[in-house]
């Protein structure tokens, strides 16, 4: 990826389209909205895949994710709080806090931040 410096941030062309990144959230998206969206989307991604192998289909899921950053240390990332919600007939919660476990084992976004990032989750199961 190559990033071409612009009057208010960054951008890239990307294969789906042109991505602008600025630290102002009215010239871009901003850089921690991306890694915490990567985290968010890639762990509920692979959720989806691992319910989906064990048998439970699901209709919908959002994921909604808190964050708190620390303005001592540089606006730093310092938890992230995915809160699932999926929609399904056949869901049995132990085996979706199961799945949960797994999938943050297998997603390297998740694994990427593990070690700095205090990572957490939670589900709500609707019919």
């Amino acid at each position: 990826m190559i990033f071409q410096m612009k009057e208010n941030g960054f951008e890239t062309e990307l294969e789906y389209g042109k991505l602008t990144i600025s630290g102002n959230e009215a010239h871009g998206f901003r850089p921690y909205q991306l890694m915490v969206s990567a985290v968010a989307v890639c762990s509920g991604g692979v959720l989806r895949k691992i319910l989906e192998k064990q048998r439970m289909p699901i209709r919908d899921m959002t994921v909604e994710a808190n964050v708190t950053r620390n303005p001592e240390q540089a606006n730093k990332i310092t938890d992230i709080h995915l809160h699932y919600t999926i929609t399904g007939d056949e869901l049995n919660e132990a085996k979706v806090h199961k799945a949960m476990e797994l999938a943050q084992k297998h997603c390297p976004m998740a694994q990427t931040i593990i070690d700095s990032v205090t990572l957490t989750e939670t589900v709500t199961l609707t019919k």
